[in-house]
């Protein structure tokens, strides 16, 4: 198994040849994966980056998704959620991402997902996992980096939801600490950071309802030859804070004990790099093939002014898939 600093070192010698490639990292950086872009599919790899696609096939747009679920315990869910808040009381921490997976009973073909639904950035990976993500993790293109943290989710058949979101407390404050963390990231790697757009609000539509989904545009000035150093770039980033928390590290720790497993693939990154640009994805909406199932992980950001209720409302709200 290739090791994170050697996923660094071949994205290095890839982007700084300008060869195309794809690459794929959990979320604990375990299990690295990256090969050359036209040998993607020979080894198990579908993607959809943005229309760009790899596997061609007959959409299928008369299924649906309706299984049975069975989401983590309340009791489970109430335990994780106060070790949460202990630390949250403590200080140690500003924002916690607190994350489970949910069995799926019924009629599921993870390739005709694939084929069918519609997202901007889609991968089938070996037959393990599925994503179907709308979180950008990091775009460059003409020397300038851009990230989207997506922080902020609300049921749009709310009375008044879009004004419901952007007032509400909570949301406001776990949002301002994602951009403040993701700015510092890019600060890692790039000059001159700017908040392009500020808390703009997005409609995703689903097989079960609409959301609306908050998020921000960041970017800075790379410097020349960064493809030489981008496998280094990447990993100095991970994992992505929209998905972790603030401050970082010390909130992995907390992820660890109250979520009890490790997330492996589920909030990692996926991406492309085409020779010159590259696009990639956080891998959220996420379904895996396990021994026990098929498992949806989704989760949401806990704050201080975090609602138990609402927290868990919202873990279930995001089992969906987008409309075909």
């Amino acid at each position: 198994m290739m090791k994170a600093s050697e996923f660094a070192q071949r994205i290095n010698q890839l982007a700084g040849k300008q060869e195309p490639f794809f690459f794929l990292l959990d979320f604990e950086m375990e299990k690295p994966f990256v090969c050359r872009l036209k040998e993607a599919v020979d080894h198990g790899v579908w993607f959809d980056v943005k229309g760009f696609i790899n596997v061609r096939g007959r959409n299928i747009t008369d299924i649906t998704f309706h299984p049975e679920i069975t989401p983590v315990s309340r009791q489970q869910y109430h335990d994780a959620f106060s070790l949460v808040m202990y630390y949250l009381q403590r200080g140690d921490t500003y924002l916690v991402n607190l994350t489970f997976p949910t069995l799926l009973e019924g009629d599921i073909n993870l390739t005709t997902l694939f084929r069918s639904v519609q997202a901007p950035y889609k991968l089938f990976f070996r037959g393990q996992f599925l994503v179907f993500s709308p979180e950008c993790f990091i775009r460059i293109e003409n020397n300038r980096i851009y990230t989207y943290p997506m922080k902020g989710t609300i049921d749009a058949s709310l009375p008044d939801a879009e004004k419901q979101l952007l007032s509400n407390p909570k949301e406001q404050f776990e949002h301002n600490t994602i951009v403040d963390l993701l700015r510092n990231d890019l600060a890692m790697v790039s000059e001159r950071i700017e908040v392009l757009r500020y808390r703009y609000v997005d409609r995703i539509v689903t097989q079960q309802r609409e959301l609306l989904q908050v998020s921000s545009e960041i970017a800075g000035n790379l410097s020349s030859g960064w493809q030489k150093q981008l496998g280094d770039m990447l990993v100095s980033m991970l994992p992505a804070g929209s998905v972790s928390g603030a401050p970082k590290q010390k909130t992995l720790e907390i992820i660890r004990e109250a979520e009890m497993e490790k997330r492996g693939y589920y909030t990692g990154i996926f991406g492309i790099f085409d020779g010159d640009s590259l696009e990639s994805a956080v891998n959220i909406r996420y379904i895996e093939n396990t021994a026990q199932g098929l498992m949806y992980r989704s989760g949401g950001g806990i704050t201080a002014l975090s609602n138990e209720e609402e927290e868990y409302r919202e873990l279930l709200n995001k089992v969906y898939v987008p409309a075909f």
